[in-house]
């Protein structure tokens, strides 16, 4: 049955409310990604999702709460991705640290409307307590994880004199040192040659696991 004109289907009214949160996410995320944080508006996001304004008002009540649900959004795609490439990947440690780097130069993480608004948040954090708490929790488990392996790694090389931390935060500053190109400069870096490099610098720190 055809709806009347002026009314709205009972179908659009009545979507299922998480199913609604995440349409208004996904455009708010294309939106930081054309036009920034500030340039972001509820307007712009009705406007991406083609829905009403009283929509996402209903929500998420402010623009406030409707970033801080969008970096949350993004922030908790890491984890389920990293939990499903450590079980998938093989049984040793240098098969660990390679299941992380597919994660990280792999969609849905490393694709150019998330790395937009990645940095877009992480620019902001300093002056904006919510988004630093929820940067600084994604941070850590990163650190964590990262200096777990490295330190297997060097145990088991042995490579006498090594600090796992170090090594860790070398591979995470050459992550965002990357995803930073791939961004601004995706001509010339993309996921493959980024995660290239950073098996290149594995290979030069741990070279009997990673020297192929």
């Amino acid at each position: 049955m055809v709806a009347k004109a002026g009314k709205v289907s009972p179908k659009r009214r009545t979507a299922p409310k998480e199913k609604r949160r995440t349409q208004l996410i996904k455009a708010t995320i294309r939106s930081i990604a054309k036009r920034g944080l500030p340039g972001t508006t509820m307007a712009t996001v009705t406007s991406e999702a083609k829905l009403s304004l009283g929509i996402v008002n209903l929500h998420f009540q402010s623009k406030e709460r409707l970033l801080v649900a969008t970096l949350r959004y993004v922030v908790d795609e890491y984890r389920p991705a990293w939990t499903k490439a450590l079980d998938e990947s093989g049984p040793s440690n240098a098969d660990k640290l390679r299941a992380i780097l597919d994660v990280e130069f792999a969609p849905p993480i490393c694709e150019p409307n998330k790395l937009a608004v990645c940095f877009a948040f992480w620019s902001e954090s300093k002056s904006r307590p919510a988004y630093r708490t929820i940067c600084a929790e994604l941070d850590k488990q990163n650190d964590e994880m990262l200096i777990e392996y490295c330190g297997r790694i060097i145990a088991e090389g042995p490579y006498p004199g090594l600090d796992p931390k170090v090594v860790a935060t070398g591979l995470s500053a050459m992550s965002w040192g990357l995803w930073l190109d791939m961004l601004v400069s995706p001509d010339s870096m993309n996921a493959e040659q980024a995660k290239n490099v950073c098996l290149a610098y594995l290979a030069s720190v741990f070279p009997r696991h990673f020297g192929e």
